[in-house]
């Protein structure tokens, strides 16, 4: 092997250190988001009486449809703004200072919720942690894409370890914020989510200058118009790309609003119906938020090397037949949930008649193997087709899906109520899975249209 093959298989399997700095940041991140997710509907829904044995822990006494609609709006809201984040990044501020304006709300608006001081600081608290989404979640993504040139082939693994590191928060975060939170009081783990957050800050502040150099310093915006001049309209390559990033932002869609369930809708269910005892001792419901971040971490590194193998032999699935691919492990995945249902008898059994917890378990393992071929392919792949000046821009389009996603999750508590478990399971499976397969159909075409930037 000669030293111009040596380098090439050093690039192919070295990740610049930029990564590792932005995942750990995005770690303390996730952990605050992830922490209060864990029991943020429980909170809601729990009442403050004296009947309730769950009364000592707070609660702000809303309904469970209600409280479902609020968890919905929330968590899309935090999807939504990064739009705005995103374009305000790109042409004002620059990803390096969006991120770390992003760190601070997200941090305030998790001790305003600690405060516990009635409904005013509650919706106050949410709004900081939705701004907070807005500047960090684009700006961290697309600055992992900065890192590496066009065609790098290490960019979707790089995307996979990314997540794959930040998904560790994820999985501290329900078993640490919903431990003080189901144990001491709700207040104690919004007020562990905050300490994450700073976490997160000091060490985003303490390896930025080191470990990133210019990247993410200044606006794309105004980096483009002073390297090449005035800014010019949009190719015809350009558009094409972007068609791509939409077509797939519309089924992506339905995909996040299955696997969004699982904050809402499987959540209640999980607390009402399944038979969380292991060995005589009852596991906290918000703690079973950990088992998809444990499969990340699991699966990551396989998902991740699977790439880069299949890259080099040339046979690595494109972007959108991941993504198809993806929809229908998720599908298949709700058919446990079928399963938890038809246990217990149907949609009206004895409340005391609870289904086997290895169906949730096997709903989250394959709804993990769906997000793994979807989730960070699909951040890859906006840094690669969007145009620079615009990346954070359209990442911010991207997290749109999540938004309706996210807002349907919460819409989903009052169906289940209304229709039952079965039907809304079912009519999830059977509808994501059709996504699913009109993707793989459409995948062909959806390639010409990136025009090699696959």
């Amino acid at each position: 092997m000669d030293s111009s093959q040596t380098l090439e298989t050093k690039q192919s399997m070295k990740q610049p250190p930029g990564l590792y700095l932005i995942s750990f940041t995005s770690i303390w991140e996730r952990f605050s988001y992830y922490g209060m997710r864990a029991f943020l509907i429980l909170y809601m829904a729990n009442q403050v009486v004296a009947n309730n044995p769950k009364a000592h822990l707070g609660g702000l006494g809303f309904s469970e449809g209600f409280a479902g609609q609020v968890y919905g709006l929330f968590t899309a809201m935090c999807y939504c703004l990064p739009l705005l984040g995103g374009y305000v990044a790109d042409k004002y501020i620059g990803k390096r200072r969006s991120v770390l304006i992003g760190g601070i709300f997200i941090m305030c608006g998790h001790f305003t919720l600690a405060a516990d001081a009635g409904q005013a600081t509650f919706f106050l608290g949410l709004t900081l942690v939705a701004i907070g989404n807005g500047f960090f979640k684009p700006t961290a993504s697309t600055m992992i894409g900065d890192l590496y040139e066009q065609g790098d082939k290490r960019r979707d693994s790089a995307f996979t370890i990314y997540y794959m590191l930040f998904n560790g928060g994820a999985f501290l975060a329900p078993i640490v914020c919903g431990f003080f939170g189901e144990t001491y009081g709700y207040k104690y783990g919004f007020l562990v989510a905050g300490i994450g957050m700073l976490l997160g800050i000091i060490v985003y502040l303490a390896g930025a200058e080191k470990y990133l150099g210019d990247i993410g310093k200044y606006p794309a915006y105004k980096q483009e118009v002073k390297e090449k001049g005035e800014k010019k309209p949009l190719t015809k390559v350009e558009i094409d790309r972007i068609s791509v990033i939409l077509v797939l932002l519309f089924f992506v869609t339905f995909f996040w609003a299955g696997f969004e369930q699982a904050g809402s809708t499987l959540t209640l269910y999980t607390d009402k119906f399944i038979d969380k005892t292991v060995f005589g001792w009852e596991i906290p419901t918000s703690w079973l938020q950990a088992v998809n971040p444990v499969f990340i971490i699991i699966l990551g590194p396989i998902f991740s090397a699977l790439w880069i193998k299949l890259a080099k032999k040339g046979k690595n699935p494109s972007s959108p037949q991941k993504m198809g691919m993806g929809m229908i492990a998720l599908a298949v995945g709700f058919i446990f949930m079928i399963g938890a249902v038809m246990e217990r008898g149907g949609d009206n059994p004895d409340v005391a008649v609870k289904a086997s917890l290895l169906w949730l378990i096997g709903t989250y393992f394959l709804h993990t193997i769906g997000e793994l071929m979807l989730s960070p392919i699909g951040l890859s792949m906006v840094t690669k087709l969007a145009p620079v000046r615009m990346a954070s821009m359209f990442m911010g389009v991207w997290y749109l899906s999540s938004t309706i996603a996210n807002l349907l999750s919460g819409l989903a508590v009052g169906f289940v109520q209304q229709f039952g478990a079965m039907t809304i399971f079912t009519f999830i499976a059977i509808f994501v899975g059709a996504c699913g397969v009109i993707v793989l159909l459409l995948s062909r075409w959806l390639l010409k249209r990136m025009h090699g930037a696959d």
